[in-house]
């Protein structure tokens, strides 16, 4: 059965203050039978398209709009942190069980309600392969500088985590697709194909994301597992540069699953205050933290907790 299903936001908010707000959710539905999802072979390079839509335009410059805001204001910052954010023990350990084992939102009535509630630890068990995908207006030249930034970027998930992960097109079960205004919405179909039995709802989430949203990860589970099989994250292909880098950050980070937006959290890309564009060196802690070997998944903030002090303590001085 599918049943857990992570909806993983970054948004922004009014087209006029251009301001910035985050919100992380994981959620629990049911559903059908999740099959594996098929081997889709690399599509063909397609010829950019020449001239996007009025929609598509005013996208792009919505978002260049909001960088420039949030820059300005000295946030999407990509030092990971300095004298300005300390940290330890301490804020390793309540800032984990916030991200990891806890959610933002909860699904009532099949609608999502902004309210904090405990959850398990879910991550991946199995290695990670990241299938890039392009709509047709993208540029072969910014296509080549994306795969470039996932790859480098997975690699460094990888020696942070310990597991796995790599950009390939064989048989990828996490999804990034890159794509603008005028193709997100067709997509449906192409991603019903990869996960069969989601969700409709979360279908519509990914393919109707509106002007309050950067980009989405959906991370998804089999039945009741805390175990992720799958996850398909949507960057839009409009945003400017720094905020394309964040979205691929944040999303990928998230889909691995630090799930969860807390406040209180600083350095860090999981904070709802855009105060930080990339994954920061406490990032890194807290997902080094996320893939110990003493932790297991399903446990819950009472079973885990008690563990978290040598396990912050090894994290803290791992490195990368």
């Amino acid at each position: 059965m599918l049943h857990d299903v992570g909806r993983i936001f970054r948004g922004a908010a009014g087209l006029v203050a251009l301001t910035a707000l985050s919100a992380c959710a994981l959620l629990g539905t049911g559903g059908p039978d999740l099959r594996p999802a098929p081997r889709i072979p690399p599509p063909k390079v397609e010829e950019p398209v020449a001239d996007p839509s009025v929609a598509s335009k005013a996208v792009a410059a919505h978002f260049t709009r909001v960088e420039t805001d949030l820059v300005t204001r000295g946030l999407l910052r990509m030092d990971g942190g300095g004298p300005d954010t300390p940290w330890g023990p301490r804020e390793i350990t309540e800032n984990f069980v916030r991200i990891a084992l806890y959610d933002e939102y909860v699904s009532e009535s099949g609608r999502l309600i902004a309210r904090e509630a405990p959850a398990r630890l879910r991550r991946w068990e199995k290695p990670v392969r990241i299938g890039l995908r392009f709509g047709a207006s993208v540029p072969e030249q910014t296509r080549a500088k994306d795969r470039a930034t996932v790859a480098t970027y997975a690699a460094r998930l990888a020696r942070q985590s310990g597991l796995s992960i790599s950009v390939t097109d064989h048989a990828p079960n996490y999804w990034v697709y890159v794509v603008s205004e005028d193709e997100r919405p067709g997509l449906g179909t192409e991603w019903a194909g990869l996960f069969p039995g989601l969700d409709p709802r979360e279908l519509d989430a990914a393919t109707g994301m509106g002007l309050s949203t950067f980009c989405m990860v959906l991370a998804i589970s089999d039945g009741d597992s805390p175990v992720y099989s799958g996850a398909l994250a949507v960057i839009r292909s409009e945003l400017p540069d720094l905020l394309r880098l964040s979205c691929f950050h944040e999303e990928i980070a998230q889909g691995l699953g630090l799930a969860n937006d807390y406040p209180r959290a600083r350095p860090s890309i999981f904070n709802d205050d855009e105060e930080f564009a990339t994954l920061t060196r406490m990032d890194e802690v807290l997902l080094r933290v996320l893939y110990d070997r003493r932790l297991k998944p399903g446990m819950r903030e009472a079973e885990a907790r008690p563990l978290l002090g040598p396990i912050v303590t090894q994290a803290i001085g791992g490195g990368s």
